[in-house]
């Protein structure tokens, strides 16, 4: 169990996340755990996917995007991690900033050597872009088609295609925020990468629907032949039974056991929303997750210290070069 020292210094943590912002910012909503961490976090622990959304006028969102999120700083971050007894972080680039990776940079330069990143690039980003972006701590680069509403199979092999073949030359990885009937669509393409192939957020699988869902078996076999990590992140983007997604377990559970050797944990913080009608240049608030409590699913999942040790520490440690 935790010591009482620990549980004391991540209540501060989470406390003192209320006074980064100041009395006088309208949009002073980045969520911070309110709930303490109830078991030991090992050394080194990694959070594998969280976004920063900063200065708009320093940091200007695409002309084109989804949604448009309030801001959510690099200290804020830090009291999240503080408070869940996380020492690494992974930035994933939003698609808010389209592939002006400069916020994600800008972060990871800020929190150094225990930070790694993920870019968004397309085939106008120039080799020497990357080469600058991979001395910052780029592991990565990201296919969005959920967030976009592409669903098309043979859109998401096209996309995974071109991906590996520009982060094949520099060990990197790709990484897919998809659903399920995609992913079963371009399972071969997965199987065959020369690359390790990512994706987020429990590969889409809805909770509600259990470990039978169509695709969910293909997710699974691409995980025990060791060709996809999934990330055990974001319940609440798969179960609506909020503030536990009790039937998020048995995905976990089943995931975990395929191979846990190919899950990685993350909270998505600062969970940004997209809600269908707004107009897109419209602030939308992010969600209020209580990080901490959802951190706390992780020993239900998987009850064993050494495979959560795998989970938050080993499986980053070699996927992102830590």
């Amino acid at each position: 169990m935790l010591s009482r020292r620990k549980v004391l210094i991540g209540a501060a943590a989470a406390a003192a996340a209320s006074a980064i912002r100041g009395e006088g910012d309208l949009w002073a909503t980045a969520a911070q755990p309110s709930t303490p961490v109830n078991f030991d976090v090992p050394a080194g622990a990694c959070d594998c996917h969280t976004h920063v959304f900063g200065d708009a006028q320093r940091f200007p969102f695409a002309a084109v995007r989804p949604y448009t999120p309030e801001p959510a700083s690099v200290a804020e971050q830090r009291a999240v991690h503080g408070a869940l007894h996380t020492s690494r972080v992974v930035l994933v680039q939003p698609t808010v900033y389209g592939t002006d990776n400069s916020c994600t940079v800008d972060a990871m330069k800020q929190l150094g050597a225990s930070s790694r990143g993920v870019a968004v690039i397309d085939d106008h980003t120039p080799e020497a872009a990357l080469d600058d972006m991979h001395r910052a701590g780029i592991r990565g680069i990201r296919i969005n088609l959920e967030t976009a509403g592409q669903t098309d199979p043979a859109l998401g092999r096209q996309r995974l295609q071109a991906a590996i073949a520009r982060v094949k030359p520099r060990g990197w990885h790709v990484q897919v925020y998809t659903r399920l009937s995609v992913i079963a669509g371009m399972a071969d393409e997965v199987m065959a990468a020369p690359v390790p192939i990512v994706f987020d957020h429990f590969g889409g699988a809805q909770a509600a629907l259990g470990v039978d869902q169509p695709g969910f078996d293909t997710l699974l076999k691409l995980v025990k032949a060791g060709k996809a990590y999934v990330k055990i992140s974001a319940p609440y983007r798969s179960s609506t039974l909020a503030p536990d997604y009790p039937d998020v377990a048995p995905l976990a559970k089943a995931l975990i056991a395929a191979n846990a050797q190919r899950m990685l944990w993350a909270t998505d913080w600062p969970h940004p929303a997209q809600i269908p009608g707004r107009k897109f240049d419209e602030i939308t608030p992010l969600f209020q997750i209580d990080d901490g409590r959802v951190f706390n699913l992780l020993p239900a999942w998987a009850p064993e210290a050494g495979t959560r040790k795998t989970i938050l520490v080993d499986n980053p440690a070699k996927l992102y070069g830590f």
